[in-house]
């Protein structure tokens, strides 16, 4: 499922540290790296990555990379070229099995957290700092660094010709920022492979909706405050944030067919949306007086809703609910895969572009280099496919219960001192079986529990906020 992200400007305020201490701790999030690992992570820094891994040269290549401000785990790189009618997309992936060796305290201690965890102003990341922020970053330092490049031919209309990827040694020549290329880019300034990203990005906009797929981009909830007061608003993404992960969706499109191909691999998957959520997510979008006519396909009404409304962007948050049931799936050979599709992207799909952040990843980028380079796939990438799926799985539950226990605590400070306030917000989810439901608001950006007789799916209410838990982070509306 898409996650929520919260961000704020400032330092943590002290009402959030103890609450997210607790998080922490209930959840067993692991924040602090054991000593070996640290060891094992400064070794492979020392010793650098193996010198016969790398097959080709291309430091020439204008890489740049586009990332949130004060990034410092960089996965990505990009470079897109003219090629006569078409297109050629350079996308640099952080090469992270050139520093990992499989079976070591590294790669053990990756296992067992599964992904970077985030919160407000902090990441709890899957690798240890000195390669996850440095030696395996694609940082913009002057230093070429290992990584697995694809290069992706698309037709004059965005449509994919050919896919390869290989180890190559790369150079970053800028880190910039969303706002930065967007601004650029609205200036008329960006460099010619920026305004290919625009280029691209829309082409395969336009083609994700002939296949009816939908990118849902969840708007960020950012704490805004005075000193006294704090409150909680959407921010919108960017266009260039659009066109940036078509880039990545594309790379991961490309993958799957790959493996898919040679019957070897593992995939993002997630179950059609059921027309019973879909007809949950219509009311949600009547209570928010939003026009959703009934000829009006789920991807076509996300795609013209405005990024700066703030009732879209709360049908936007609302709708999440159409992505639970994401898993992985083990490719089997001599079996029909036809079937394992990411309902959402409406492909089949893979994860494949954030080694760093994301264990899958580097097990789906070793399969692709291999089959690439005609070799055998290697023996400790085979023997972990398995378990795979269970642990991304286990995982992706505790960083999604994180990420939720994060942001109902910031909830929760955004509503401290306002007990007994009357709110307007609309009923988002409803228990059928006891009446509960939950009331989201867009002013200030919060969602939360509510109890009350009568309570009716995608309804405007006026609510009474009963309780505020700082320590627990819940907060709780009664019907008025």
């Amino acid at each position: 499922m898409p996650a929520r992200q919260i961000r704020i400007p400032q330092d943590i305020p002290a009402g959030l540290v103890g609450g997210l201490r607790r998080l922490r701790a209930e959840l067993d999030v692991p924040v602090e790296f054991p000593d070996e690992v640290l060891r094992a992570a400064e070794h492979a820094v020392d010793e650098g990555p193996p010198v016969d891994r790398v097959q080709q040269d291309l430091t020439q290549v204008d890489f740049v990379t586009i990332d949130p401000p004060g990034s410092m785990d960089l996965d990505q790189a990009l470079f897109i070229e003219r090629v006569g009618q078409g297109y050629r997309v350079w996308y640099a992936i952080a090469d992270v099995a050139a520093w990992v060796r499989p079976g070591a305290p590294i790669d053990d201690e990756a296992h067992r957290r599964g992904q970077t965890f985030y919160a407000p102003n902090q990441r709890i990341p899957l690798h240890p700092p000195a390669l996850s922020e440095r030696a395996a970053s694609l940082l913009a330092d002057g230093a070429a660094r290992p990584a697995l490049v694809w290069q992706i031919a698309l037709d004059a209309d965005g449509h994919q010709q050919s896919a390869t990827v290989a180890p190559a040694l790369v150079r970053n020549r800028q880190k910039l920022t969303y706002a930065e290329v967007q601004a650029d880019l609205d200036a008329g300034t960006a460099s010619e492979s920026l305004q290919l990203l625009r280029e691209v990005g829309l082409k395969r906009e336009t083609i994700e909706a002939e296949r009816g797929g939908v990118s849902l981009s969840i708007p960020e909830q950012e704490v805004h405050t005075d000193g006294a007061d704090w409150t909680l608003k959407f921010r919108s993404p960017l266009l260039v944030e659009g066109w940036n992960a078509q880039i990545s969706l594309l790379t991961g499109m490309a993958a799957a067919a790959m493996m898919l191909d040679a019957e070897v691999g593992i995939l993002r998957t997630l179950p059609a949306a059921e027309q019973y959520s879909t007809d949950r997510l219509r009311h949600v979008a009547k209570g928010l007086k939003i026009a959703w006519p009934g000829s009006v396909s789920y991807p076509d009404f996300i795609r013209n809703l405005e990024s700066t409304e703030p009732s879209h962007q709360a049908m936007k948050n609302a709708a999440t609910l159409l992505f639970r049931g994401a898993g992985y799936t083990v490719i089997t050979p001599g079996k029909d895969n036809s079937d394992l599709v990411h309902g959402a992207i409406a492909a089949n799909y893979a994860h494949a572009t954030a080694p760093l952040r994301r264990l899958v990843d580097r097990y789906v980028g070793e399969v692709c280099v291999n089959l690439c380079a005609g070799t055998p796939v290697p023996t400790w990438v085979m023997d972990a496919l398995p378990d795979l799926p269970d642990e991304m799985t286990k995982s992706d539950r505790r960083a999604n219960k994180f990420e939720r226990g994060v942001v109902d605590l910031v909830e929760a400070l955004v509503l401290s001192g306002r007990v007994g306030e009357i709110f307007t917000g609309t009923v988002v989810d409803l228990d059928e079986r006891d009446g509960d439901g939950v009331l989201l608001l867009t002013e200030p950006a919060v969602e939360g529990p509510i109890r009350g007789k009568g309570l009716e799916l995608g309804t405007d209410v006026e609510a009474k906020l009963t309780r505020v838990d700082m320590k627990r982070g819940r907060v709780r509306f009664a019907l008025v």
